[in-house]
């Protein structure tokens, strides 16, 4: 049994879906996806045999793996591998994606060309275009089953994967059995999984601990340090990984005051103490964060210009806000309910009051906070996102009129180098465009980053290869865990 940190009220549909890391463990028990990134950060294929491109990476050809079938005993064909890609791109009849629309947009056409090859061609070069087979675990290949299904698309889960669905009941359990006719054989090992969404992290811990559940994920230092105690103990398995790492920052709303103003927003960048947060809440566990891109990925700078604490200054710039404005400098800072996540709240209230600011706190279940950021009702909520991989892959984040760029910031050099970005095709140029980018966001403040993430995955001593079996390349699995990870290699020893 797997403890998670959330539920995934909204199903698995997962053109519509909105994912985030619980949601996307399961999808990845579910479905497959047409590539994966390996431990180089390089995206290799998987359901596909192959992914090549022209000379100018406007048209790429995928290839399908033969011989593979859904859960249902349907084939996967080209034929399928098209109206998944046109479903989430917003052109497949009876789907109706809200992000994907926008993180697909640069598709132009899609042909099959043959049983198991089809062509997709791309507005502008797109060097990026192996990733997004990928993104971030999110684009698992459904049977025509699940995407025609009008009333059920959510609950019908059908996939490739190495584990079939067998029941869900809603914030109590997800239950998957072993697929006897997974294509990667020998895989999987175990003969079922079941996910348990537990959201509070002391409850996950206590669970872990009195053997009710034989794996957890947690990012919560508290939990992170009872569990490396266990482990020198001996009484569980850790991995920890915090490469690739997502950034944990507060995300500001650029359109509603006090944060549509830079002054605003530079203020709360210079009140809060980075480092004693990082000892009062993290337990010094974390390392501060210096933009969005961790150590080791492609736009990583250790010093982007990212404001030093500067309690006297952010005073200064409250009062010339609200001087400036004529508004009182006051917001809402929104949570999770997780009382670990609430004290850290608390703590950035203490700082920005110090400051002058007069600050509300607010607490939203996870599975519906992502409702609350595309609908910008809010001033600022702590958030996690952006794990690491091609960096192309936050365009959609980032880009003005994206509607997955909660903050609503629209900045045109931000986008100028986004654009860059996604059609260079020299390395060297792209880690300059992408280092600029970082250097922007430490300029414009759009969002306040505070720690990148550190992921930790235990699991009782009995179990093992929880990240799994080398890829059928033959090279390592990627070791960023922000994006859940692969369950198929999983044994238990009797």
């Amino acid at each position: 049994m797997y403890g998670l940190e959330a539920e995934n009220g909204g199903g698995w549909c997962l053109p519509e879906a909105q994912l985030a890391i619980a949601g996307i463990q399961v999808a990845r028990t579910i479905y497959d996806t047409l590539t994966v990134p390996n431990a180089d950060g390089e995206y290799v294929p998987y359901l596909a045999e192959s992914i090549t491109s022209n000379d100018t990476a406007d048209e790429w050809t995928i290839v399908l793996r033969d011989g593979i079938k859904f859960h249902d005993g349907s084939d996967l064909t080209a034929e399928v591998v098209k109206n998944n890609i046109d479903a989430f791109r917003g052109q497949y009849e009876g789907r109706s994606p809200l992000l994907f629309v926008f993180v697909f947009d640069n598709i132009d056409t899609v042909e099959v060309t043959g049983p198991l090859t089809l062509t997709v061609t791309t507005k502008v070069p797109w060097q990026a275009f192996r990733a997004y087979m990928y993104s971030n675990g999110r684009f698992g290949i459904s049977a025509q089953a699940q995407l025609d299904d009008p009333d059920h698309c959510d609950t019908n889960l059908i996939g490739t994967g190495p584990f079939k669905l067998e029941e869900w009941k809603q914030n109590d359990h997800l239950t998957a059995v072993r697929n006897p006719d997974y294509w990667n054989q020998p895989y999987p090992y175990l003969d079922e999984i079941e996910y348990r969404p537990m959201p509070e992290g002391t409850q996950r811990l206590n669970a872990f601990e009195t053997g009710e559940i034989t794996v957890m994920h947690t990012s919560g230092p508290e939990s992170i340090k009872t569990l490396r105690e266990l482990a020198d103990q001996g009484d569980a398995n850790l991995i920890e990984s915090d490469q690739y790492a997502e950034v944990g920052y507060a995300m500001l709303n650029a359109t509603k005051p006090p944060f549509d103003n830079l002054i605003a927003r530079q203020a709360m960048a210079y009140a809060i103490d980075r480092d004693a947060v990082n000892e009062i809440r993290n337990l010094g566990i974390l390392q501060n964060a210096s933009g969005p891109f961790g150590p080791g990925n492609m736009g990583y700078l250790e010093d982007a210009g990212y404001p030093e604490y500067d309690p006297d200054k952010a005073k200064a710039l409250v009062k010339q806000y609200e001087e400036e404005t004529g508004l009182p400098f006051e917001f809402a800072l929104i949570s999770t309910p997780d009382t670990s996540t609430i004290e850290t709240a608390q703590l950035v209230k203490e700082y920005a009051e110090t400051a002058g600011a007069k600050v509300t706190l607010g607490q939203i279940e996870q599975a519906q906070l992502i409702s609350t950021a595309i609908a910008g009702d809010f001033n600022a909520i702590l958030w996690r996102n952006h794990p690491g991989g091609d960096p192309d892959s936050q365009y959609v984040w980032w880009h003005t009129g994206s509607p997955v760029n909660f903050g609503k910031f629209s900045d045109p050099e931000i986008d100028r180098l986004l654009e860059e970005g996604r059609s260079e095709g020299d390395s060297a140029k792209r880690e300059q465009i992408y280092q600029d980018l970082n250097r922007r966001f430490s300029e414009q403040l759009w969002d306040l980053w505070a720690q990148w993430t550190l992921w930790v995955i235990a699991s009782a001593p009995e179990v093992h290869d929880v990240m799994g079996p080398d890829l059928p390349d033959g090279s390592k699995p990627f070791p960023g865990m922000g994006n859940g990870h692969t369950v198929m290699g999983i044994w238990v020893e009797q």
